[in-house]
């Protein structure tokens, strides 16, 4: 557990951090709470459910990596099963500020690596940027969605984000966190570009076409995939490799554990993402291996 999230815990209500502990420090935590274990603070700590959550926005924002900005951000996504999948935003020195994972993308992309299939409300520590907003346009559950935020009443997405443009305008259907897999079919013996297809398979990408995937292998072993997440306005799209790392770091690992990569795409799409996820990585390890292929 990292030494951040663990400090977090002095922060909190007495009664509230004496029963999150045994639940964060279970081995295998993976920065999220089961529907059980949400009620079972609730009535511990004997906070409202809105209250709760902006309490423990502050958990949340321990796994904000600001190396940019110095501003922490935390956000919470209540998945349409009921569980909470933690988030914040991610900034990587020496290379694009484009390449930024804001805290809103990160608790959505964990919960849609985790199976969700739609959001039912997200908490976050502050006013959503408008990036955000549109991000947050592009799912399954825009038109429902409520966003919490410390010392304000829910509101519905729609009302941050009036005459709003989204997929429906570009005549798509298939929104993000949608339930839908692709037919994309790759012979490999390397395992970890296996996994980066794997991944694409899951990927959003009604407008490139770019079916996209990234799997990051750590020192131990531990592989880490992630899958493209395009978005109606464009420039909100989350690369696949920015999922993976969001994957990863939720986990607990540091991304200077990461030791390989992987990245599968679309052969004739319009696009490409190798040029970005080269650069990023190289962030971290100048000589990171990267295997590629398009197919």
């Amino acid at each position: 557990m990292r030494t951040e999230v663990m400090d977090a815990l002095e922060h909190l209500p007495h009664t509230l951090s004496q029963a999150l502990k045994p639940i964060i420090t279970t081995p295998g935590f993976d920065a999220t709470l089961s529907k059980a274990e949400f009620e079972q603070l609730m009535k511990e700590s004997q906070l409202t459910d809105a209250a709760l959550r902006i309490e423990l926005l502050k958990v949340a924002a321990a796994y904000s990596i600001a190396t940019l900005s110095n501003f922490h951000v935390g956000a919470i996504a209540r998945g349409n099963s009921g569980r909470l999948y933690f988030g914040a935003n991610m900034e990587f020195s020496a290379t694009s500020m484009s390449q930024t994972v804001h805290a809103e993308q990160a608790a959505i992309s964990h919960a849609w690596l985790k199976g969700e299939t739609g959001i039912r409300d997200i908490t976050v520590n502050y006013s959503p940027c408008g990036h955000c907003r549109q991000f947050m346009n592009e799912l399954t559950t825009a038109k429902t969605i409520m966003v919490q935020l410390p010392e304000r009443s829910p509101k519905a997405l729609q009302d941050y984000l009036p005459e709003s443009f989204g997929p429906s305008d570009l005549g798509i259907t298939d929104f993000l966190l949608s339930d839908s897999s692709h037919e994309l079919t790759f012979e490999t013996d390397d395992a970890l570009l296996q996994e980066a297809c794997n991944a694409a398979r899951k990927s959003h990408a009604p407008y490139s076409k770019n079916y996209a995937g990234v799997a990051l292998k750590a020192k131990d072993g531990r592989v880490f995939s992630g899958m493209y997440a395009e978005n109606a306005a464009f420039n909100p799209s989350l690369p696949p490799l920015q999922v993976a790392l969001i994957h990863m770091n939720m986990t607990g690992y540091p991304l200077s554990d990461i030791v390989e990569a992987a990245l599968v795409e679309q052969k004739d799409s319009a696009i490409s993402l190798l040029a970005d996820t080269q650069n990023t990585l190289e962030t971290f390890n100048p000589d990171m291996p990267l295997s590629y292929a398009a197919i």
